[in-house]
């Protein structure tokens, strides 16, 4: 049990959207498997300095990082600064993502490149920027958190759904690219997930959502967050190039 729990022991991680949600949860999990974790944020400083002082109540270490990930300046200073402050980058999470949501009919020019930039660009921003200290030091494991929108589509979120089924193509490419290297890339895909984002949908529709999961109910931040865990260590070793589904059946 012990062993487990420390199985990321002297791993530096960096987690993109790490001040809330699914990013938060990420962040604390890595950390209480003793990652040394970088906290990026977009916008909200708070939010991310409260996760890193949640880490560091455990005893681990932790800095927050504002950096937008379309912009790949930022991204190179963040990945820097990982480096710089905790020797190395083993773990990259590629969390970070907005919606923008409307009718194809009603979407504006903006809706559609926001989404792509962020959620599909940004992944290719943070993958392209660790890919040389990370054959470097010749380990490395990066995980990006597509969703199942991008296998199943969704009415309003053509943007959205292009962006995750975009993740999932980078994530196979880059892992044959950098399979040779002992660099290991896999996608999770989370179904519904209680955060932020799913609160705003009303509870008629959260209703109408779990009557279509079959567990029949929707998932938890830290669902998603031990999956990532396991993934970032040495025990998935043999895994890579692959999309895992935490949705709770709803896409069998």
């Amino acid at each position: 049990e012990v062993m487990s729990k420390m199985r990321l022991e002297d791993k530096v991680a960096v987690v993109t959207g790490g001040s809330r949600g699914i990013g938060k949860a990420i962040c604390l999990e890595l950390a209480r498997s003793g990652a040394k974790v970088l906290v990026n944020y977009a916008g909200n400083y708070e939010a991310a300095e409260q996760v890193v002082e949640e880490i560091k109540a455990m005893g681990r270490k932790a800095i927050s990082f504002q950096a937008n990930v379309t912009n790949q300046e930022e991204v190179q200073q963040m990945i820097n600064e990982a480096i710089e402050k905790f020797g190395g980058i083993h773990i990259l999470v590629n969390n970070a993502g907005i919606t923008r949501d409307n009718l194809l009919m009603r979407m504006k020019d903006e809706q559609w490149s926001e989404v792509i930039e962020t959620n599909l660009t940004g992944v290719f921003n943070c993958t392209k920027s660790v890919v040389k200290p990370m054959m470097k030091q010749k380990e490395g494991v990066i995980i990006n958190i597509t969703s199942v929108v991008g296998q199943t589509g969704n009415a309003g979120q053509v943007n959205y759904a292009a962006a995750k089924a975009g993740v999932v193509g980078l994530t196979k490419s880059v892992a044959k690219e950098l399979a040779t290297r002992n660099i290991r890339v896999n996608a999770v895909a989370p179904g519904y997930i209680t955060t932020d984002m799913t609160d705003k949908l009303g509870e008629d529709l959260k209703d109408e959502i779990e009557k279509n999961i079959p567990l029949q109910r929707l998932g938890k931040p830290e669902d998603v967050a031990f999956l990532v865990s396991f993934l970032a260590s040495n025990e998935a070793d043999y895994i890579t190039g692959q999309v895992f589904n935490v949705d709770g059946g709803m896409v069998i």
